[in-house]
């Protein structure tokens, strides 16, 4: 039946439809997990590129590429996401998309900040001298001094990512056939699960989203711990 409470047949109840929200919030973990790792490669990928770039191009180059990512940083994340997604459509990959282009500027300050940090030290003095080129310069010698970094703001993006998702979809941009958790709280939250007290429908995907995003942000300040031990805490 519609709204039925926990129970040993249903352990999450059901919602509106009579459909068990235990299997919804499994499978929605499906989407929520793809949405946030595909989004957060994309976002990693520009970040990163435009953020070594940015640091290592001196001139009108380098500075087109700053300005671009302080345009980014000083608009609104969340109403360009939703102008984007609006524009580009109702699917999963779109909101990918829109998630990924639109999550690389702080990225792309931090490593850029660190690019800048590399281009002083002495090894970088010794390749220019030996006739290293740009590409040589930022794959060989800039790239690898920055991955821990990269590797370690990659597990805080993910958490970002998924927030990003869930709040699209609680909005009504994601795919309308495909089921996430930002969807299913839509589905309850337009379904009167509010005023009907089923509360079994909303607390189980936004406490999923939330011990997720947690589980991220740990594994993300672990990782820095152990790729950086100078940054270890007491």
């Amino acid at each position: 039946e519609p709204f039925s409470p926990p129970s040993l047949e249903y352990p999450l109840g059901t919602d509106d439809t009579g459909g068990t929200v235990l299997a919804l919030v499994v499978w929605g973990a499906r989407v929520s997990l793809t949405v946030g790792l595909a989004a957060t490669v994309i976002a990693m990928v520009i970040g990163t590129s435009v953020g070594i770039a940015s640091g290592h191009y001196r001139g009108l180059f380098g500075g087109t590429l700053d300005r671009v990512t302080d345009w980014f940083l000083v608009i609104p994340y969340l109403p360009l996401a939703i102008v984007l997604a609006t524009v580009l459509g109702k699917s999963t990959l779109n909101i990918i998309i829109v998630i990924g282009v639109t999550s690389w500027p702080s990225t792309a300050r931090l490593i850029r900040a660190q690019t800048l940090a590399i281009e002083s030290r002495p090894y970088l003095e010794r390749a220019k001298a030996l006739g290293g080129g740009n590409v040589h310069q930022m794959t060989k010698h800039v790239l690898p001094n920055v991955m821990p970094l990269v590797l370690a703001n990659t597990t805080l993006a993910v958490s970002l990512c998924i927030l990003a998702e869930t709040t699209l979809s609680f909005l009504g941009l994601s795919d309308p056939l495909t089921v996430s958790w930002g969807s299913i709280l839509e589905e309850g939250f337009a379904s009167g699960a509010i005023s009907q007290d089923a509360w079994w429908v909303l607390a189980p995907p936004g406490l999923c989203v939330v011990l997720v995003v947690l589980a991220f942000n740990l594994v993300g300040r672990a990782t820095e711990d152990i790729l950086d031990p100078r940054l270890e805490r007491a």
